[in-house]
């Protein structure tokens, strides 16, 4: 087999030796650049274009979920995770294999078996990639930040700075204190995955970030507007009004 391009994406200096310890058996992998965040492993992998990427999931800056989300290349994955909580069997079925640590060499090496059959076949990886941001998509985690990229800089966007999120076909724009921020993402996802007592959907158009609402003003016969602090007049849907008569209680 032709030489593998690699990448180790590991913010924890034992793991890591571990994982390097382990590839000498394995002469055909050229181990090309070692990360410790998930900022510069998007940077990394979108620029180098490895075959194969051993991902941790816990990472400083940006999660490994983040950094598959906007990653443009699509490398074979290996996760290796501390923990047991994010649903293994998912990984397995939409990446390669993962690693739970710590992992024996024997069950390195079986991992490293299925990359290289993945690898053979050159199957395509985005759709593996896809399957695992569309389970964690689906996974009702509540939200703590949202990840954008814009260009070729990656903003992370701290849930106190979205004033309200609008639909735009199968996008949404964020809007925030810093800016407007396009997201290929669905309203019902984030309707699903947003802390409900701050955000509401007021409208099918429209989840607010009840902080930011000013005031609430009868537009016309059962139509109603919020007003928000930074100017925007926002529709309100009977069922987004209800939901804020509830969560506001007025």
């Amino acid at each position: 087999m032709e030489s593998i391009r690699a990448i180790i994406v590991e913010d924890e200096e034992p793991a890591k030796l571990v994982l390097k310890e382990y590839l000498k058996k394995f002469p055909n992998i050229n181990l090309i650049a070692e990360v410790i965040d998930g900022f510069n492993a998007v940077k990394i992998i979108n620029e180098q274009k490895p075959d194969l990427v051993f991902l941790d999931i816990q990472l400083p800056k940006l999660t490994g979920f983040e950094t598959l989300e906007l990653i443009e290349h699509s490398p074979v994955i290996i996760f290796t995770t501390a923990y047991d909580q994010y649903a293994i069997q998912a990984f397995e079925k939409s990446a390669v294999d993962y690693l739970l640590k710590p992992f024996s060499e024997e069950r390195f090496s079986l991992a490293i078996q299925k990359a290289f059959e993945r690898l053979a076949i050159r199957q395509n990886e985005s759709l593996a990639i896809k399957k695992v941001i569309e389970y964690a998509s689906t996974n009702n985690n509540t939200l703590d930040r949202i990840v954008v990229k814009t260009n070729s800089a990656i903003k992370v966007i701290p849930l106190d700075q979205i004033i309200f999120i609008e639909a735009q076909d199968d996008y949404v724009m964020i809007h925030s204190t810093n800016g407007k921020y396009l997201k290929e993402k669905t309203m019902k996802y984030f309707e699903t995955n947003l802390p409900n007592r701050e955000f509401v959907r007021i409208h099918r158009s429209y989840i607010v970030n009840v902080d930011y609402i000013s005031q609430i003003e009868h537009f016309s016969k059962e139509t109603y507007l919020a007003i928000l602090k930074n100017g925007a007049k926002l529709k309100i849907s009977d069922s987004g009004y209800k939901l804020l008569k509830e969560r506001l209680n007025f």
